[in-house]
């Protein structure tokens, strides 16, 4: 028994996970689905950069550049080299870990706000390439031939297919992430998380470390990415890129609690059930993104652990399902 225990956490993490993911099935709504997959798409890419920001501790305020590139290399292949679906997704994820590879070597040696400010440039500066890259479609972008949806059961069926995707990735991430947590790799990055200097003192080679962490972190957003603008139809430069979905990405992090597995799960569906909300107020719908920084500032001063950590600090007998 007591072997099944250290499971605890994950056990009740991937029970809300797959409880949403059959939530559209069991009511058969559309509206249902769409508003699940947008919860889930936000869970999984709020747990993979809890695998950087979580555990080493560094803020990336681009991580988006993942999900925009994977998103454009894997629906290039779909659209105009005619390759599947998975093969795109494999070659999506593939383009941002190679990206997060070369980008960790240069930036991963600045530290704090040094390293996010550098992060906010890779963004822009991708997005900026990625409007003047003719292959890419340039300005316009690119959009999907409706005749590649029959391959995969028609328009109605792939929605099904994107979302299923979505939901079995969102399950992946969330082992990876709780088996990243519970390993010697884990705990070298949590070591860097709380004292860089004194890891490396202590035998942790840091530059390496983080490196893979931010692999490991991008590879996820890339298929994401492929998933998503497959299921749109279409894709841009500025959708593909924006800034302020890496900034709603923190919000989850944070909201939830960084360095937890639950917490990135706990803080996309709480994130976005509150975005829901303001998007849909009059009074509260052009200022989305204010309400979404007062709430970094309020978790940052007041709660810095979020919800997992003032309930495990609150309740400490919830702490071995609380991780």
């Amino acid at each position: 028994m007591s072997g099944w225990r250290k499971y605890t956490g994950l056990i009740v993490t991937l029970l809300i996970v797959l409880l949403l993911t059959f939530w559209p099935l069991i009511t058969g709504k559309d509206i249902t689905r769409e508003t699940i997959f947008t919860i889930l798409l936000s869970v999984a890419l709020a747990s993979s950069l809890n695998i950087l920001l979580g555990y080493t501790g560094y803020v990336s305020f681009g991580h988006v550049v993942f999900f925009g590139l994977g998103g454009y290399v894997g629906f290039y292949l779909l659209s105009v080299q005619g390759w599947s679906l998975w093969i795109a997704m494999l070659a999506g994820g593939a383009a941002s870990a190679i990206l997060a590879f070369l980008l960790g070597k240069a930036i991963l040696r600045l530290r704090g706000g040094y390293f996010a400010l550098a992060t906010i440039g890779v963004n822009e500066a991708m997005r900026a390439f990625i409007n003047n890259f003719e292959p890419f479609g340039g300005p316009v972008g690119m959009t999907l031939n409706f005749q590649v949806y029959r391959d995969y059961g028609g328009p109605a069926q792939a929605l099904w297919l994107s979302f299923y995707m979505l939901a079995a990735l969102t399950i992946i991430v969330v082992i990876i992430s709780y088996s990243v947590r519970m390993s010697k790799f884990g705990l070298g990055l949590l070591a860097i998380r709380e004292d860089e200097d004194a890891a490396e003192v202590m035998g942790v080679i840091a530059p390496n470390v983080k490196t893979w962490a931010y692999v490991l972190s991008a590879i996820i957003p890339g298929i994401l990415g492929v998933i998503f603008f497959f299921k749109n139809g279409n894709i841009e430069p500025a959708p593909a890129f924006r800034l302020h979905f890496s900034i709603e990405m923190i919000v989850m992090v944070m909201l939830g609690g960084q360095g937890t597995v639950l917490g990135p799960v706990l803080g996309g569906m709480g994130y976005q059930s509150l975005r829901g909300y303001l998007l849909t107020s009059p009074l509260f719908k052009n200022i989305q993104l204010a309400v979404a920084g007062a709430l970094l500032l309020i978790i940052v001063l007041f709660v810095p652990a979020g919800v997992v950590g003032w309930l495990r600090q609150r309740f400490p007998a919830l702490r071995r399902v609380l991780q």
